[in-house]
């Protein structure tokens, strides 16, 4: 049968199965994480479960904390099984099962209790896994979406938060006026400068209801950039079923993620940190180059397989990543273009790391997704892909295999894959990207005049004609040829 999971549990976890070894009645916050989701309970949470069993830094343990009512569904799961997480890593290997237990408590989703908890002196990090959209950019500018309702709110109503910058804010005003260290702000998003994105909408809030007091968190509030990987699919009944028939084990939240896990930080937490480099996280002077690493050879690669996998008929990753020429094409991109823009950082191999991401996308237990992958073109070409085309040629370097990329995107959005069957729309602007792609049949320029995804790089001669030659090789030749002639070079 299997087991309930409490605190009580784990002396007598079933075989196989892991669970902290360390006291964790010792353990003490220094973290308040704010989105306790399945990223950071595969992630965060699990490195300082490590670090804790080296016998280190058990001052620094989560307090975890949730600003939607939504977040209350998971306090009341974890506080049903005192914050313990068991978190299975899809290893094709073999499956391997750990109960973590760095997370001791759960703030009630209440603003006025989660002030008070970071406005406590032993907190010296705040962190944040909101998503992306949870960070108020205005897609226009770039800036802080000063036009939200929730960021007015707080602006009008900073006694009465309702977005957690609002909350951090009025912690850090009373840490302030007592006489207290702020705490440090860390964002574990996936997304660019993700320390910069924190700063911009936390100082620009503050500057919406308080000039002085923004020019005070941005002179003395710490907002390091990090680098977070680690694919973690969603929870569903069949993860929960797999745990408890698997390893025997009753988890209202269980998480399974990827055996890999990568975590480089800029070391900047005047306040202090957990020592994270004993457990594999890097800390780096400057986080921007492994940034550009991931999302050049890492999301960028999954752009370049994503369409050429749905157009000839694929639907999970790891069966496109068994067809070799899906996997040719991937290696000789990656290998011959993408690489290439990049400056070298000391200690690191791209040719290892790109291995290891055609190992990751290879792993058959993870269950990712062709349609996933191929999902919002419209936003993620331009923060994959462009950008790279935009380096190349700015260095004189040839582009055909990029561009044969941003063709697949293109005949894909054609809506009908190589066997004449329907593809379903993927993309909020489908309709739109449908019909230009099937103008670019006779005339390329159609589809790269969107100067929405665009931009000027349409009008660059070397690029748009090797856009029409790719382009016009995958509708006369076909995909399969025409991705195996640019792998033979």
């Amino acid at each position: 049968m299997a087991i309930d999971l409490n605190a009580a549990a784990l002396d007598r976890l079933p075989e196989g199965v892991a669970g902290p070894d360390y006291d964790r009645a010792k353990l003490s916050a220094g973290i308040v994480h704010i989105g306790v989701g399945n990223f950071h309970r595969a992630h965060m949470a699990v490195y300082l479960d490590r670090l804790f069993g080296t016998g280190a830094d058990h001052d620094w343990a989560i307090s975890g904390a949730g600003v939607r009512p939504g977040d209350a569904k998971m306090r009341e799961a974890l506080e049903k099984q005192d914050f313990l997480t068991t978190v299975v890593e899809l290893d094709p290997a073999g499956l391997s099962a750990r109960v973590t237990g760095a997370m001791i408590e759960f703030t009630e989703i209440d603003a006025q209790k989660l002030v008070a908890r970071m406005s406590d002196p032993a907190i010296r990090i705040v962190s944040l896994t909101v998503t992306e959209g949870g960070w108020f950019v205005d897609a226009r500018t770039g800036g802080l979406d000063t036009s939200n309702p929730d960021i007015r709110h707080d602006a009008e109503q900073p006694d009465q938060p309702r977005t957690a910058f609002g909350m951090i804010l009025a912690a850090l005003r009373r840490r302030r006026d007592a006489g207290e260290a702020p705490f440090t702000v860390m964002s574990c998003d996936n997304l660019p400068e993700n320390g910069h994105v924190a700063k911009q909408t936390v100082v620009g809030l503050a500057k919406l209801a308080d000039p002085a007091f923004a020019d005070w968190v941005a002179e003395n509030v710490a907002f390091p950039n990090t680098m977070v990987d680690c694919i973690t699919p969603a929870t569903s009944d069949r993860e929960r079923a797999l745990v408890k028939d698997r390893f025997g084990i009753t988890d209202a939240a269980p998480v399974v993620c990827e055996p890999f896990r990568q975590w480089v930080l800029e070391d900047n937490f005047p306040q202090g940190r957990p020592a994270l480099e004993k457990v594999g996280a890097e800390f780096v002077a400057d986080v921007a180059p492994y940034e550009l690493m991931k999302l050049r050879i890492l999301n960028g690669g999954h752009a370049a397989i994503a369409y050429p996998s749905a157009l000839l008929g694929h639907h999970f990753v790891h069966d496109a990543m068994a067809d070799p020429r899906i996997r040719a094409w991937l290696e000789a991109l990656e290998t011959r273009e993408i690489i290439p823009t990049l400056e070298p950082i000391e200690g690191v191999d791209f040719e290892a790391y790109r291995r290891k991401v055609e190992e990751r996308f290879s792993n058959p237990e993870i269950g990712d997704t062709i349609p996933r992958l191929c999902f919002d073109g419209w936003n993620r070409q331009p923060k994959f892909v462009l950008p790279v085309i935009r380096d190349a040629l700015a260095a004189g370097r040839n582009v055909d295999g990029l561009a044969l990329e941003v063709a697949l995107w293109c005949r894909y959005c054609a809506g009908t894959n190589d066997a004449g069957e329907a593809i379903a729309p993927n993309d909020d602007n489908a309709e739109e990207l449908k019909t230009r792609a099937l103008a670019a049949k006779d005339d390329p320029s159609a589809f790269l005049s969107n100067e929405t995804v665009f931009g000027d790089l349409g009008r660059q001669p070397a690029f748009a004609d090797a856009f029409a030659r790719q382009l016009a090789s995958l509708w006369n030749d076909g995909v399969a040829a025409t991705l195996e002639r640019y792998a033979r070079g």
